[in-house]
Order: C-alpha cells, then structure tokens, then sequence
C-alpha cells in the first residue's frame, strides 16, 4: 500500500477530488480538484506547486565519485562544474537506455542523482574497485517543483540569497524562510520553474512558506494529470510509457538506445569509457533506426470522423499515456506513447517514435483514432520538438 511523502498532510488536506496514484510507493495527488485545467494553467500562467518527493534520490560522495559517476552517465561528468545540474540518461552494456534524470554536482567530489525507478545496485555494481560512498537518500529528502512564470518572484519574495540570478541547469543552497534548503533551476514542465530540495524534517514548513509566499502570485498546488500535459509540450519522455527500460524489455524492440529516444544530445563519445560506450559508437556512426518525434493530429479530420459518427467532436479529458499505432500509406512505421490537447497550443500532439526515413519535420503519416469503439486514423504531420519553449524558461 502506498505511503504518504514527507507533504502528505498538506497535499492530502487541499485534495479534494480524491483523485490519487501511486508513484514509486507513495501517494500522489492526480487532481486536486475535479478537472485538472486550473493546475495546468498556473504551470503556464503563474505558478503551480508539485510535490515530486517520490524520485529516487542518491548521493554521491568520497575520492572517486566523478570516477564513478562517469563510467555509469553518458555525460562529460568531469567538465561539469560545481553548481550545475546536468540532464543524463545511463545505459547497459549494450548501449540501451536503463533510465534518465538528473545529475546535480553539489561540491568537487558530491553529487546528488535523482533517477525514475530504483538504481541503487547498479550504481553500486559499478563502483567496485572505487572509494567512494551511495547513499539512498529518497525518503529523508523531500523536494518540490515550484513552476510556472511567476516562480522566480515567488522565491524572491521568501529566500535568502541571489536566487533570482540563478541560471538555468544550476543549482544553489540557500534558505527559504529560515529553512536550509538548495534551489536548482531544473522542472519537468518546459517553462520557466524550480524544484526545491529539503530534508524530510523541514518539509511541512517550506510547503507552509511558499504557500504563504506565493498567494500574491496565484501559487496553486498542482497534481500529475496537468504536469503531464506540461511535459507533452514540453517534449519531455516518460520512462514506461515513452519508452521502456532495458531491464524490463521482453524482447528487442522493447530496447530504446539514446539516439533513438531523443536523448542523443546528452551522449559524450570521446570521453573516458563508460557503461555502453562502444555500441552508441557504432549506432552513432550507422544512425539509429527510429527517432523520437512530434506529431501535429490533424483536427479537420478528428471532426470528419466525429460527424460521420454523428457525434460531435470529443476533446481527450486528460492526456494519454497509451500507446498507438502511426502508419505512412497504410504500413506501420512507428507508435504514439503520449498524446494530448494542449490548451496553450489549442490543437492535438503526440509524442512518437518512427522509422528514420518518417521523421523529417513536414512529413505527412496517419495516426490510429478510435472514435465509437471502431479504429480509425486521423492525419497528422510530423513536427520539430518541442512544442512549447518560452523564452523565459532559460532567460
């Protein structure tokens, strides 16, 4: 059974559609209230409150830790820079993606390492040989993403220290109210934001300070249906749903390299070995097979297939994590995993990854739809990610 995050008794009090889930043996809040629009639209137009303690959370410490983060990340851990926050991913020996997060360098040899699912052997399976300390850290630090336009003068407003002059990707220490906490300019929502670490302990309090803080700025607390809306903008993947872990996978084309799942940015090919290495070499030289893409849904063709339904159109009433099928000319060349309405756009997108030779933007594919109870397909163009990317997100 799920148990609550160190915010529980905030989260669970302010809940009032009861509408939870369960991430990483914790509860969740998927609405806080019966329809998730307000949340979503304090993420876009002020700021949303999301309480994202249920990351795995490992801190990295001792005479070898870059050593050991380097041989195990895909990134250049060594040229990061004390202060910075790195988005990564790590793979198996095969070069196929284990999972994604985020690599935060809080001294010379310190880092703290968030992760989707539970790594902790792996991490410790490559560390033989080295000195250095893991410690799991996810349930004695909370955190919180504070995102949405307005964030930055909400953290001015109760924090100490230069926090409105943090830049993007970096991370600080400073106190909120008195709290110890650090601040990184990092989020999964494609806008401007922060997400706010703290020990466990001290949680209650911050949640009490930002929310004090934050009602001159429209601050509303914000479940996972109107962060994932926010993510489909914003281009970003889910681990089991946009693809699946290595560990998990069944059979080959289950296995998603890098490369393959837009991640291929984030691989370092010349720096010192690490886990997989050698085959994103060789998928690097030959390309990749598939691509991670956008995908522009045609809404003149979801309304003719509507009308001749005799329905009127049905908008998605939150996004969609189920997987589809995307055909060029009738022969399958790929899959949706996540699809929406986006408000901010005001048109239907999807995440998908297709064959190569379909995943120039501009090129024109069809998309399953089921549309009373019989499966249909809609046209849809592929499209450059992401789709959303305000200035102020990096200014």
């Amino acid at each position: 059974m799920p148990i609550g995050t160190p915010f529980h008794p905030r989260t669970a009090a302010l809940c009032a559609s009861m509408n939870w889930r369960e991430w990483s043996g914790y509860f969740a809040v998927s609405a806080y209230e019966a329809n998730h629009e307000r949340e979503y639209n304090a993420i876009r137009n002020a700021a949303g409150l999301i309480d994202v303690s249920p990351l795995f959370k490992y801190r990295v410490f001792g005479p070898d830790a870059t050593r050991l983060v380097d041989r195990v990340v895909t990134r250049d851990v060594p040229k990061m820079a004390v202060g910075q926050v790195a988005y990564t991913n790590w793979c198996d020996g095969d070069g196929k993606l284990l999972d994604d997060g985020t690599l935060s360098r809080l001294g010379p040899e310190l880092y703290r390492w968030t992760a989707a699912e539970p790594n902790l052997r792996w991490i410790r399976q490559n560390a033989r040989g080295l000195e250095v300390e893991i410690e799991d850290v996810s349930e004695t630090l909370a955190a919180l993403a504070l995102q949405g336009p307005t964030s930055r003068e909400i953290l001015r407003s109760c924090s100490e220290g230069d926090v409105a002059g943090l830049k993007y990707f970096r991370v600080m220490p400073a106190r909120i109210r008195g709290i110890p906490v650090e601040i990184s300019r990092t989020g999964y929502t494609g806008d401007l934001g922060y997400e706010i670490w703290v020990a466990a302990e001290h949680a209650l309090a911050l949640w009490d300070a930002l929310v004090e803080a934050g009602r001159a700025y429209d601050l509303t607390p914000t479940g996972m249906l109107a962060l994932d809306v926010a993510r489909i903008e914003a281009g970003l993947i889910l681990l089991d749903v946009d693809y699946t872990s290595a560990r998990k996978a069944l059979i080959p084309s289950q296995k998603y390299s890098p490369y393959e799942i837009g991640l291929g940015r984030l691989v370092s090919l010349q720096k010192a070995p690490y886990v997989g290495q050698a085959a994103l070499r060789r998928e690097a030289a030959a390309g990749a097979p598939r691509e991670l893409v956008g995908l522009d849904v045609s809404w003149d063709d979801v309304e003719r297939l509507y009308d001749e339904a005799g329905l009127a159109p049905q908008l998605p009433a939150v996004a969609s994590r189920v997987s589809v099928p995307v055909f060029r000319d009738g022969v399958q060349v790929g899959r949706a995993s996540s699809s929406t309405w986006s408000p901010t756009l005001k048109k239907m997108i999807a995440l998908a990854t297709v064959a190569r030779d379909a995943a120039a933007p501009g090129t024109a594919l069809q998309l399953e739809l089921t549309v009373e109870h019989r499966r249909r397909e809609v046209g849809v163009t592929v499209a450059k990610l992401p789709f959303f990317d305000p200035p102020r997100k990096r200014a």
